[in-house]
């Protein structure tokens, strides 16, 4: 899938370079070079901010449009060095909510028809001056009406200046090479390009959640919940009276089993995943408002640390009503095998970052 931004797109003519995920509370990081015949991750490595498990300003992020630019670098620098990566050349990628977008429907017109257009329709959807946003735009879906004309679906992008500014002050103060900035769900979608089955891909993170709506193999549309991981953490710190870190660690090592000495952690945590489950089919309905022609999801995806919760991918199947797997989005690289035993977790929690380390590739 290429990436439709173009305000950040420089060549990479270095034999390796690093995928970046900077999240909420996390930065994630994968160091990726040409293999014999996949992309080869040669290193990895991410890092929390547990300050953030006590209070809410201590979040890298927020869904305020605000990054913390001194505390990004300094974990940034952290994560480079204890990592051991040789590369400097970086692909990072831009949360849903610094990102603006909205779903345009045109009749059909070539590319150059659809450019003038967008910049008309903008005028009216971007929320900002637009001297002040990079826009860009990618098509998602043709379709014809009820009256058999051709139309097509285009998914308007639009990020304020300020934030691609930033980003870059962030590297190069960690002395990195900012290469190209693409959307998180972008990211994410590369990884499953033409798989054909209809999938809803849910990246449950510690302060949002992304759904991607994947449609032959194409992003087709994404929605964003602000119910995330640290629901569950904070619920359980506040209902039995516990240090937030003492929650994130339970959560970790019990999970929702729900069986024993887990039903008081499971009945406290539940509602708070259920709020995450009803907002996949809220979502999952808007798809279906917005796009009536497409197939109805086979599959559910979880994506994001929060997939490694134990129990939620059978309960999210209860749920949902269809098969639900955990991404495992190393099988589109080689990689040492001594982080084979690794990769269950890894493979969620790493998928951002992965699919920002495959774009050189595809």
């Amino acid at each position: 899938m290429a990436n439709p931004f173009s305000f950040i797109k420089k060549s990479i003519g270095t034999p390796s370079y690093l995928g970046i995920d900077i999240g909420t509370t996390s930065i994630k990081v994968v160091e990726v070079r040409k293999g014999d015949k996949n992309p080869r991750v040669v290193n990895y490595g991410f890092l929390e901010s547990s300050g953030y498990l006590a209070r809410a300003n201590q979040a890298l992020q927020t869904s305020g449009l605000k990054i913390f630019e001194r505390d990004a670098v300094e974990l940034l620098k952290t994560v480079v060095k204890e990592t051991g990566t040789t590369a400097t050349d970086v692909v990072a990628s831009l949360p849903p909510f610094e990102v603006f977008t909205t779903l345009l429907d045109f009749p059909a017109m070539g590319p150059s028809e659809v450019q003038q257009a967008i910049v008309y329709q903008a005028r009216q959807y971007v929320p900002l001056p637009l001297s002040e946003v990079a826009l860009d735009w990618m098509k998602v879906a043709d379709y014809q009406d009820e009256k058999g004309f051709a139309h097509q679906k285009i998914l308007l992008i639009s990020v304020p200046q300020e934030e691609i500014k930033k980003y870059q002050r962030i590297f190069a103060g960690a002395g990195l090479n900012l290469h190209a900035l693409e959307l998180e769900s972008l990211s994410v979608a590369r990884l499953f390009a033409g798989d054909p089955t209809a999938s809803v891909i849910v990246d449950i993170g510690s302060r949002s959640t992304n759904m991607m709506f994947m449609q032959g193999g194409i992003l087709a549309w994404g929605a964003q919940s602000d119910f995330a991981s640290s629901s569950l953490t904070q619920a359980l710190a506040t209902s039995l009276g516990i240090n937030p870190v003492r929650a994130e660690e339970l959560k970790k090592e019990r999970g929702i089993i729900g069986t024993g000495p887990n039903y008081e952690l499971s009945s406290i945590m539940l509602p708070y995943v259920d709020a995450i489950v009803n907002e996949v089919k809220k979502a999952q309905f808007s798809f279906a408002q917005q796009f009536p022609a497409a197939a109805k999801a086979e599959r559910v995806i979880l994506a994001g640390g929060g997939a490694n919760l134990l129990g939620i991918e059978k309960y999210f199947e209860k749920e949902i009503g269809v098969p639900v797997v955990k991404a495992a989005p190393f099988t589109k690289f080689e990689y040492p095998p001594e982080i084979a035993p690794f990769l269950p977790e890894l493979n969620p929690l790493l998928t951002v970052a992965l699919g920002l380390g495959i774009k050189q590739f595809t």
